[in-house]
Formats: structure tokens, C-alpha cells, sequence
């Protein structure tokens, strides 16, 4: 029997393990979104048709009454497009090829749900049959079907022709489901629709089935879609000698621009929901990330993204939500989310140690990509206060290091982006007790604080000197404290544990350092020879635990598994210490790994080694797509093509050093540096050539 559990309402109905998404097709326009089968209908575990983090569908199957209905091809056409296509088994056929066929194209608009029904007679004699269509609603919070919980359908109206679901008596969306053509029959009981359909040969019946969500919440409150036609970027175009990369990069920046939410507070300010179904909404960390990766296609996004969190950062203590003064927050939902375990996370929930000193890298690097200075000027008391939230309330225990303590109150017990309770380790697979002082989160703050002083000093502000001084004393706590070896040698352990003891596990978290300005050159060589072990190298990408380690598990979520923002992040750091060939094996990874996804990379994947099989196993419960994951296709192609913009300082560099990859020769134009187009071409010999209208001294290297 299963466990029953309570819903964020309060009503209780069993519950199961969560669902899995790897074989899900996935169509939305943020905030909408349609999770369904392969084959296209919705049935059941995470299935439906979502607004604003509530499923209003959970239920929507197309069928003929009486004939087996054999899906035989899906496909997503775009983000927002995807068409399924049945062969009705036997109908009409006089021999063995089928006759008759269904085709459901679906597409998704902000509330909008629409399926056009088209059934196609290509037999020789005439045929008839009854078309059912059936739907049911439930109303489950993003929180409860994450969970694995399965609640009852609510009972649908009769309305204006088709069937509508509400939740009586509590404010909040409805559905209405309708269709072009009249219903022969409509059952609120059932939830059906049935339409009678006779075909001669050689002819086709169309209908259109509209589900329509009317949104109950106030319009002041809830992040909006982004405006059709309108998008704070547009995709390069990429012609290279490897068309992997070329589709890779097409497909993430299609699905980005159906990722976009606006702020209600101002509308023109874009960001990046995290990821499909369960984060589409505001993440700090998220949307920091996705917006530096995506700087070579402008700075419109990141501005938006600064501005969006500057509106929220923390301006008080408050332990329930975890907000700080000069905090940015972790993420944003309609309702309070209640999951198993006592887990529970408020609407805005501030629990996360690293977007803070990741908000004012953006700043920073979005500066030097060339955003206009009034807007980084207007940005800089938000940035000062989050330079003091680093250095007084990011160290909760006054040791110089960023560190979290964890929730009282049922809040995520670890704060970086690995936020799984079994995340971080200690070599022979011992949990770390709190406080955490993750590794990665020194080399965001220690970067920071230096981005931090050149933004300071560029404006005349006072500090600059402060922020150098702290950051130099970082690195060289971090230089004594998180250095350990082992048979293979030094390395950073991924954290200190609440006895300030290395969690000496060997992680993937030490590519985030690279790049920082955190390590010497021998430090940075040491970690690039560590990243090219097979242990961390799958070959589709860096594990987040090495292979051999205590507790690894290839389908563990960060245990194991591999993350491509994570080998991103490490590829790019890896260009900037001057490891290009170290850099190239793990690009090549990833651009393996996006052909086994049609482009569409998930959040993550089993970090099984590439010499044990062709493509990689999908995690299960992954998103996909996911912000990060999409946006890391850009970074990559930034890392291939050497670029290094200094707007302020008036140069451009390029210089391209990964020939490993297969990509040249190498064509992308529709990028951006100081508002202005620019396009790198890369002959076969890596030989550059570049054009750009803007105000930058361009150097070739």
C-alpha cells in the first residue's frame, strides 16, 4: 500500500517515488508548459499541462473507440512544437499497409494548450469511427508531483460546449477545454469528448482542441511570459566542420528563448526560468549562471537578470526564509512547497551561499562585455551590499571562509548548487557535517571581491582596496586549509566540514576554481591534469564524483552523475590557465553527449564511461531543458573561439586554441560585444578573422 502524504492544501492522497522524465516530450512557453509520453498522451506520474507551477491538466489522451491506436512517430518540431502521429490498427485496410491515420499537432502559448486533431483516410473505401477525447484536471502544485504524489481528479463542467475544471471555493486557475468542431457527446463524468467522424477515401477531418487556463493570480505577483517575437538575444548562426556542435548550439538557444520570464515590477527586464517541469520559475544561481554563459549573444539578458534579483535581494534577517541583508535569493514560487522528509521551502526562499558573489560576477563580466555604464552604475549599491554580505554574514563563524549552516525549520540542508543532503563527502564516502565551507563557493567569492574592487575603483567608489585585501587573505586560507593529496596528488578538497576538516572527496567542483584567479600556476596545472583522469572524465563529461570514490553512483544526483554546466564551467576555466588541451577533451565530451539528447542536453546524465558504451544514460528524473545545461552550449562555443572582451578598457581579444574538438573550419556570426554585431570565422589551421563595428581594438592571438 502507499504512504499517503499531505499536500501544500492540506489534503492528503498516496504518494510514490518521484516521477521519472527521461523518455518525456516537453513543449512550453514559460510559464506553460506540456509534459506527455513519447507518444504524446498524458496519463499519468509528472504528465499534464502546467501554468505558473500548478498542473491544471493531468490528463489527456486522443483515441478511436474500439480500434488500437499505435503511435508510430513523434517529434519536436520546436521548444514550443511537437507533433505525435497513431496509426488506428486495421481501420480500413484491405492489406497489411495501414489506412487510416491520427496526428496530433501540438503546440504551447502562455495558457495555452493547443492540439490540432487531424485524422487522414489514405484506404480505398470509406471508413467511419469515434474520435475520444479524454482530459481530467487536478490542480497539483509542481511540489506535490515532484514528490510522487497522485491526487484525485476534480469533476468537470459542462461548459460553452466542452468541459471546465475549478477548484470550488478556492481562489486560484481554471481550465476549460473546447474544441472547433461540435462534440457528439460531452461527459463531465468521464471528462470525454467524442466526435463522430466519417471519411471517404483519399480524405482528411480536422478539429482544434483549445485548453484555455484562466489565471486567478494577481497580476502584479506573477513573473510573465516573455512577448512573442520579443527576446533579449537572438541565435547565432554556427557553421562549423562538426555538425554536432552546430545543431547543439541551435537547439539550446531554441529552447532558451521559450525559458524567458519577464518581471511583473518591469516588464522589459528578461530572465531564464531554471528548467522543465520542476524550476520553471526564478533561481538565483540559475539564472546568474545561464546569463555570464550567454554574454557572447549580448548583455540584455544579464542586465535584466541583475535587475530582476537587485529587486529582491534581501534587505532584512529572517530565519524562516534564510534572507540576509544584501543577499540574493535561491528561488521564487507561488505557494510554499512541501515535500517528504519535512522538507519545506517558502514562496521566497533565500537559501543559497553562492548567487551572491555570483550577482556581482555578472555585473562585472557583463560590464566588460560592454553593458551601458549608467546601467552598471545604477546596479552598484546592490553589488556593495552584497561585497558586505560576503565578507560578514556569508562567514556565519568570522574564519575568513563563505560558509552555510544549514536549516533549522526544514529548509535545503546544503546551499550550493550541489543542494542534494548527500552531496558532499568525505573521501571514503562519510557524510560532511555542517557548517559547509564549499570549495567552489571561495573561488566565487575570491572572484568577486576582485571583480568587486574593479568595478568600485572604475566608478570612484570607496572599498576597492577592502575587497583586494580580503580577497588575497581567501586565497591564502584557502591555500592552507583545503589542500590535501592522495596517490595521484594535490588537489582542493570540495569542502571543509563543521570541525573545519577537509571533506576530501574528489570532485569535479575543483574545475570551478579554474579561471577565478584563486590558484598559481602550479595549482591550476595540478587540477588540469586531475580533470583529465578518467575517474572525473567520462567522456561525455566531468563527474561530479570521481568513479572509486566512497558513495559514488553514476545515476547518483551529485554523486557521480554528470552536469554539462558544470564541465562548461570547468572548460572555460580551463582556456583561461592556458590548458587547451584539457579543455578540448571535455568540450568533445559535450558535444558528444548533446548528440545522444537531438541537441537538447538535460540537466544531467549517468556518468558511465563513454568506453563502455556509445551515448550516455539519462538520469531519470532530469529536466530537460534546463537553463544552464542549454546556456553551456554557448560558453563552450565562447571557450572554442578565445574570446576575452575588456569593453572599458577598448580591447577584444580572440584566441583560439582547441583543435581537438573537430569543429574547424568554424563560421559564427549574430554574437555581440558592446551592443555591436560580431562574427569569428576559424580556418582549418585556426587561422582568425573577425568583424565587428564595435568600439574595441581587436587582437588576434
Amino acid at each position: 500500500m502507499l504512504p499517503t502524504v499531505k499536500a501544500s492544501d492540506g489534503s492528503e492522497f498516496s504518494a510514490a517515488q518521484q516521477p521519472y522524465l527521461h523518455e518525456a516530450s516537453v513543449v512550453l512557453y514559460a510559464p506553460s508548459q506540456a509534459v506527455s509520453q513519447p507518444s504524446g498522451q498524458l496519463t499519468g506520474g509528472a504528465d499534464g499541462f502546467y501554468h505558473a507551477d500548478r498542473r491544471v491538466l493531468s490528463v489527456l489522451t486522443v483515441s478511436a473507440e474500439g480500434v488500437e491506436t499505435v503511435p508510430v512517430g513523434c517529434g519536436t518540431a520546436t521548444a514550443d512544437q511537437a507533433s505525435f502521429r497513431y496509426v488506428l490498427r486495421g481501420l480500413g485496410a484491405r492489406t497489411p499497409d495501414p489506412a487510416v491515420t491520427l496526428t496530433r499537432h501540438r503546440s504551447v502559448r502562455p495558457g495555452l494548450l493547443q492540439e490540432v486533431l487531424e485524422v487522414v483516410n489514405a484506404g480505398p473505401q470509406e471508413v467511419s469511427l469515434r474520435l475520444v477525447a479524454e482530459a481530467a484536471g487536478d490542480f497539483a502544485t509542481m511540489a506535490d508531483v515532484k514528490s510522487g504524489a497522485r491526487p484525485l481528479p476534480l469533476r468537470a463542467e459542462h461548459r460553452d460546449g466542452g468541459l471546465c475544471w475549478s477548484r470550488t471555493g478556492q481562489a486560484g486557475p481554471s481550465v476549460q477545454l473546447t474544441a472547433t468542431s461540435p462534440a457528439e457527446c460531452v461527459d463531465p463524468e468521464t471528462g470525454r469528448l467524442v466526435f463522430s467522424v466519417s471519411l471517404p477515401p483519399d480524405s482528411r477531418w480536422q478539429t482544434t482542441l483549445r485548453c484555455t487556463v484562466q489565471d486567478g493570480a494577481a497580476p502584479d505577483l506573477r513573473f510573465r511570459p516573455a512577448p512573442e517575437g520579443a527576446a533579449p538575444f537572438r541565435a547565432p548562426r554556427v557553421s562549423s566542420a562538426n555538425p554536432r556542435l552546430d545543431h547543439w548550439v541551435h537547439r539550446s538557444v531554441t529552447d532558451l528563448h521559450r525559458l524567458l520570464l519577464t518581471d511583473p515590477q518591469e516588464p522589459d527586464d528578461f530572465f531564464l526560468a531554471a528548467g522543465a517541469p520542476w524550476y520553471l520559475t526564478l533561481f538565483g544561481r540559475d539564472a546568474l549562471w545561464a546569463a555570464r554563459m550567454t554574454l557572447p549573444l549580448g548583455t540584455d539578458l544579464a542586465a535584466g537578470t541583475l535587475r530582476v534579483l537587485a529587486r529582491r535581494q534581501g534587505n532584512a534577517t529572517d530565519e524562516a526564509t534564510q534572507e540576509q541583508p544584501g543577499k540574493i535569493l535561491h528561488e521564487v514560487r507561488e505557494t510554499t512547497q512541501v515535500f517528504g522528509g519535512g522538507l519545506a521551502l517558502p514562496p521566497c526562499y533565500y537559501g543559497t551561499v553562492d548567487a551572491t558573489p555570483l550577482w556581482v560576477t555578472v555585473l562585472h563580466d557583463a560590464w566588460r562585455w560592454g553593458l551601458d555604464r549608467e546601467q552598471v552604475e545604477a546596479l552598484l549599491p546592490h553589488a556593495q551590499a552584497a561585497l558586505r554580505w560576503m565578507m560578514e554574514y556569508g562567514d556565519a563563524d568570522g574564519d575568513g571562509l563563505l560558509e552555510y549552516v544549514g536549516h533549522p525549520g526544514g529548509g535545503l540542508a546544503n546551499q550550493g548548487w550541489r543542494d542534494s543532503g548527500d552531496a558532499v563527502r568525505h573521501r571514503d564516502g562519510r557524510l560532511a557535517a555542517p557548517p559547509i565551507a564549499l570549495v567552489e563557493m571561495q573561488g566565487y567569492a575570491y572572484e568577486a571581491a576582485r571583480n568587486g574592487a574593479a568595478l568600485l575603483r572604475a566608478f570612484d567608489r570607496d572599498g576597492a582596496d577592502h575587497c583586494e585585501e580580503w580577497a588575497a587573505a581567501l586565497r591564502q586560507r584557502v591555500r592552507e586549509r583545503f589542500w590535501v593529496s592522495d596517490e595521484t596528488g594535490p588537489y582542493p578538497a570540495m569542502a571543509l566540514d563543521g570541525g573545519k576538516r577537509p571533506a576530501d572527496a574528489v570532485t569535479s567542483s575543483c574545475g570551478h576554481l579554474l579561471g577565478t584567479g584563486l590558484l598559481d600556476p602550479a595549482e591550476a596545472a595540478a587540477l588540469a591534469q586531475r580533470l583529465q583522469r578518467p575517474e572525473l572524465d567520462s567522456g561525455f563529461g566531468l563527474r561530479t564524483l570521481a568513479a572509486g570514490s566512497g558513495g559514488y553512483n553514476p545515476l547518483g544526483y551529485h554523486i557521480g552523475s554528470v552536469w554539462p554546466h558544470d564541465t562548461a564551467i570547468a572548460v572555460h576555466g580551463l582556456i583561461r590557465e592556458g590548458f587547451p588541451e584539457a579543455a578540448a577533451s571535455l568540450a568533445s565530451g559535450l558535444i558528444a553527449a548533446s548528440a545522444a539528447f537531438d541537441g537538447r542536453l538535460p540537466e544531467l546524465y549517468s556518468g558511465h564511461s563513454a568506453r563502455e558504451q556509445q551515448a550516455p544514460t539519462p538520469y531519470p528524473a532530469s529536466c530537460r531543458p534546463q537553463a544552464w545545461a542549454a546556456a553551456s552550449s554557448v560558453l563552450v562555443l565562447r571557450a572554442l573561439l578565445g574570446l576575452e572582451p575588456d569593453v572599458p578598457g577598448g580591447t577584444l581579444t580572440v584566441a583560439p586554441v582547441m583543435p581537438a574538438t573537430g569543429c574547424r573550419p568554424l563560421s559564427v556570426s549574430g554574437l555581440r560585444v558592446a551592443g555591436e554585431p560580431l562574427a569569428v570565422t576559424l580556418a582549418a589551421d585556426g587561422a582568425a578573422r573577425v568583424e565587428t563595428r564595435a568600439p574595441v581594438d581587436v587582437r588576434i592571438l
